[in-house]
């Protein structure tokens, strides 16, 4: 299923699919480094998800230790996530305007397919507190 959702992005983006498979993984990582629904959903629903966030996380050089990933829910160490996950999509050869439709891609196939609502928003990707990601991610279940 991850390959059809890599698929998906690619033909709805106009990337090929490499580029689509690195940029999902960068927007998994970064959604599952501050503890956003994105990560927890999408990981719980599609098999090889994690994976490919944590291969994505090594590449970009994301931190991997406990007290990396404990900075990094707070609000700083979130802010710091989300710029290094949009650095990283840049760098990937992302541009801003695919940017911009890379999550709602994201969030229509997920509805599709999965029939998971709520994935295709901001909110969904940059968890601002625990109790707003929890919730979200117990409604997107």
């Amino acid at each position: 299923m991850i390959n059809d959702l890599i698929a998906h992005i690619a033909n709805t983006n106009g990337l090929e699919e490499p580029v689509a498979r690195k940029a999902l993984g960068i927007l998994l990582n970064g959604a599952d480094r501050q503890g956003a629904p994105l990560a927890a959903v999408t990981f719980r629903t599609l098999p090889g998800a994690r994976a490919l966030a944590a291969s994505a996380g090594a590449e970009i050089g994301a931190p991997t230790g406990e007290i990396a990933r404990l900075i990094e829910l707070t609000p700083g160490g979130r802010r710091r996530v989300v710029e290094q996950m949009f650095g990283a999509l840049r760098t990937a050869g992302i541009d801003h305007e695919t940017m911009g439709r890379l999550l709602p891609s994201v969030g229509n196939w997920m509805h599709e397919v999965c029939g998971i609502e709520g994935l295709g928003q901001l909110g969904a990707l940059i968890a601002h507190d625990a109790e707003t990601a929890a919730a979200a991610a117990a409604r997107a279940a």
